[in-house]
């Protein structure tokens, strides 16, 4: 999940990049799953002591078919206690539509912090030959190009589940969700591990790994790490921004959520799954 503003605070909202999409294609077993989770948030661990505890949830709606588009919306309210009474409270909100081919791409993003106002982002973007076009009405008019070799949201997660299918441990790819002012790309290295068996019992159940659509689905652990594109890489390796660790089942859900923000970590984990109903293509 996406996912979703990145200070050190609001990065927690990127999550919507993962959770905002359900893939491009059908899967092997179906469609991508239409469904709503809610996932549980909470601290595990503060490297800098710069966070004393965390709490907060992510609801997360996905919808659509290949035929008519991918729809999510995504809500993130996040309490971030310092010490000292220093309480930061995020919410996120982001709704987006992406067509089946990873040609088109629309969004809307709001970000509150504390009592601040809002900043908002709304755009869209198409894919036109070896570039793509992007349009911003928020948070002021303008246009630009992206390489053609940029994705969107749902088309990553595809090619991620792709890539596990065919065996691949690691996959690289830029991407594209409309975050920040619009206007930024990030370089993903995405880790993929060997497959979970579907009879596996899972150490840590959860109302995903009991549903009967679910109980047949292959699922891997994944990790993405997100790297600022526009950012020189020095000697050395380059720290990534931050990284999510998930399961992905091969139907988009995703399950056991960990985001890495270098000074703290944080749990998501999945406190209610509904499946929805969806109406099948022509």
């Amino acid at each position: 999940m996406v996912h979703l503003f990145r200070t050190s605070l609001g990065v927690m909202a990127l999550a919507a990049a993962a959770f905002g999409a359900g893939g491009g294609a059908d899967a092997a077993n179906g469609p991508f799953l239409a469904h709503q989770a809610l996932y549980d948030l909470s601290l595990v661990k503060s490297r800098s002591n710069s966070i004393s505890s965390a709490r907060g949830r992510i609801l997360y709606n996905f919808g659509g078919s290949s035929c008519e588009g991918y729809t999510s919306e995504f809500r993130q309210v996040s309490e971030l206690d310092s010490g000292e009474g220093k309480v930061t409270l995020s919410d996120l909100r982001s709704n987006s539509w992406e067509d089946a081919a990873g040609k088109s791409y629309r969004f809307k993003i709001e970000t509150r912090m504390n009592e601040a106002d809002a900043g908002r982002v709304d755009g869209s973007a198409e894919r036109d030959g070896d570039h793509i076009n992007v349009k911003l009405k928020l948070p002021a008019p303008k246009s630009f190009t992206l390489d053609g070799n940029v994705v969107f949201p749902t088309e990553q997660i595809q090619r991620i589940i792709a890539a596990a299918k065919d065996g691949k441990s690691l996959l690289e790819l830029s991407v594209y969700d409309g975050s920040d002012d619009g206007q930024k790309v990030y370089n993903t290295l995405t880790v993929i591990g060997q497959p979970i068996a579907d009879d596996r019992a899972a150490s840590s159940p959860d109302p995903s790994t009991s549903d009967e659509h679910m109980k047949s689905l292959k699922r891997w652990p994944v990790t993405v790490s997100y790297f600022d594109r526009d950012v020189q890489q020095k000697e050395g390796e380059q720290t990534p921004v931050y990284a999510m660790a998930f399961e992905l089942y091969e139907n988009g859900v995703s399950r056991q959520l960990v985001l890495d923000y270098n000074d703290f970590v944080i749990s998501g984990a999945m406190g209610k799954f509904d499946v929805k109903d969806s109406k099948p293509c022509n």
